[in-house]
């Protein structure tokens, strides 16, 4: 897969890139979050050198974060460049086969203020990350999708370990302050996030 071109800045501290992938036929979203504590790369890509120093600009790249066992993606390129280590539930590398890998559970702070929120029920090693400055977000690995032709959804039970009991612990999601919610497939949902899961939890709907 080439480096992607370029980038999108949701708000001030907040980045994503994406780009197609034939070979999951599917388009891949990473995040770039800044912190006071260093900047977490979600789930990335490759994107092109100059477009990736102006994105993350001067702060050190502090960590990358794997929201499943899907998403290993560029981690191990990016965690070799900038020596930083990546942080996973125990079910993303179930032989434990990276170095530098911190593992992560529900509950877990991997910096002030970004939280991992256990997902069951999805792919193996599912997480959902909530960063609880400016409105809040969440960045959600595959539990949650927002592409066609399903728009803002369930991911489908065919992909999940068991579908019911995902979305029973996705509602643990509707206690964080929500305003925006990052997808690691799909475009980003910007406004009233938390307003929007609850009807999708509540409507049952996939």
């Amino acid at each position: 897969m080439q480096p992607a071109s370029d980038f999108d800045r949701i708000v001030s501290n907040i980045a994503i890139w994406h780009d197609y992938n034939r070979e999951v036929k599917a388009e891949l979203y990473s995040t770039c979050l800044a912190t006071g504590f260093g900047t977490y790369l979600v789930d990335p890509i490759l994107l092109q050198p100059e477009a990736f120093d102006e994105m993350v600009g001067w702060g050190p790249v502090a960590g990358i974060v794997l929201t499943n066992s899907n998403h290993h993606r560029a981690a191990a390129q990016f965690a070799q460049q900038f020596s930083i280590p990546i942080f996973a539930h125990p079910e993303t590398f179930p032989n434990g086969q990276s170095d530098q890998l911190t593992l992560v559970t529900d509950g877990d702070e991997i910096c002030d203020g970004l939280r991992v929120i256990g997902i069951a029920g999805g792919p193996l090693g599912e997480i959902v990350l909530h960063y609880a400055v400016d409105g809040g977000t969440l960045i959600v690995g595959d539990a949650l999708i927002n592409f066609e032709p399903y728009g803002f959804a369930f991911l489908p039970a065919k992909y999940c370990l068991n579908q019911k009991h995902m979305r029973c612990s996705l509602r643990k999601l509707l206690v964080c302050k929500a305003k925006r919610i990052l997808f690691a497939h799909g475009a980003p949902i910007l406004t009233a996030a938390r307003e929007r899961l609850r009807d999708l939890l509540n409507s049952g709907s996939t």
